[in-house]
């Protein structure tokens, strides 16, 4: 006798069931037996169900393992989504995923800078390099470079302390002979002199010093060998009503005069003056012409009339 076809059908099912997970349950197998065995019951339906739920609750775990080099093709057909229209993706970006019923709302790692609210994140410190650390080696000497501008002149400092006596040094080679340059002359007369109608020069008569026989007592004129600057005086003894004119003179050149105005009683008069002389240059003293009447004093006895000259400084000197 023949299974019911419906019987058949479900009794089919698990024994599908247990071929897929490669082993028998002993409950499948005693329901299988009886079922194949005669016309199966309500009984036999109950064991064969419950012999289907055990299988399933043990082997879903193994039915459910998936071999590796079919996981990454399935991860990608699982993640793959269909293509949105643009007005779609607009709606999508306006709309916010609202929670399921049982789950709470989770907080978007996402924030907008417009939003009040807005955290503020700390900025990260730029990390610091020690430039010590990284020092190189000495390079070689560069080029010298173009002088600069010349700064403003500095005040004067304070003046320093004085420093230690040097050392003695040693003797210097002789020098030249000193020249030492001497001229000087002093004379006088002791004989009066009246003007005329020319000029006279002044004649002297007694010589008092003459060096190296520069003053000529026969001219009256000192003549210059030794150039430099001089130093020459005149005395004169004046006549009572008289006067007194007289000229120093330098070549033919009048340099200075000696006057006296007209007096009941005579005077001593003096003049004396300094003159640079080249050489060959003549100093003298000349008396005016008769013009005026014009006198000087002097007798024999004694002497009232004198001339005197010297060097002061050579012209070789610094």
């Amino acid at each position: 006798m023949e299974p019911h076809p419906g019987a058949r059908g479900r009794l089919e099912r698990p024994e599908a069931l247990a071929r897929s997970v490669g082993s028998w349950s002993p409950v499948c197998t005693l329901a299988l037996q009886k079922g194949t065995g005669g016309t199966m019951g309500s009984r036999g339906l109950r064991l064969v169900l419950a012999g289907g739920l055990l299988l399933a609750f043990a082997c879903g775990p193994v039915l459910g393992r998936v071999p590796r080099g079919l996981q990454e093709p399935l991860e990608q057909e699982w993640t793959k989504e269909p293509l949105l229209d643009y007005d779609e993706r607009d709606g999508e970006k306006h709309e916010k995923p609202s929670p399921r019923r049982g789950e709470e709302a989770t907080a978007s790692p996402c924030f907008r800078c417009c939003d009040p609210g807005t955290p503020v994140y700390q900025a990260v410190p730029v990390p610091q390099i020690n430039i010590t650390i990284l020092k190189g080696e000495k390079g070689d000497r560069g080029d010298r470079g173009l002088q600069g501008k010349y700064g403003k002149t500095g005040s004067a400092g304070a003046r320093g302390h004085v420093g230690p006596k040097g050392q003695k040094g040693s003797m210097g080679a002789p020098g030249d002979r000193c020249k030492n340059h001497y001229a000087a002359f002093s004379v006088g007369r002791k004989k009066p002199l009246h003007s005329n109608d020319y000029y006279q020069t002044l004649i002297f008569d007694t010589e008092f010093v003459n060096l190296y026989g520069h003053f000529n007592m026969f001219t009256g004129r000192f003549y210059c060998y030794v150039p430099g600057i001089y130093f020459f005086s005149l005395n004169v003894h004046t006549w009572n009503q008289k006067e007194t004119y007289l000229h120093i003179m330098k070549n033919a050149e009048e340099v200075v005069i000696l006057y006296a105005q007209v007096s009941d009683r005579s005077i001593m008069q003096s003049q004396s003056l300094m003159l640079e002389l080249r050489d060959q240059d003549e100093v003298w003293v000349r008396l005016f012409k008769g013009e005026r009447e014009n006198a000087i004093f002097s007798d024999e006895f004694d002497t009232y009339i004198t001339f005197s000259g010297y060097l002061v400084k050579h012209a070789a000197e610094p």
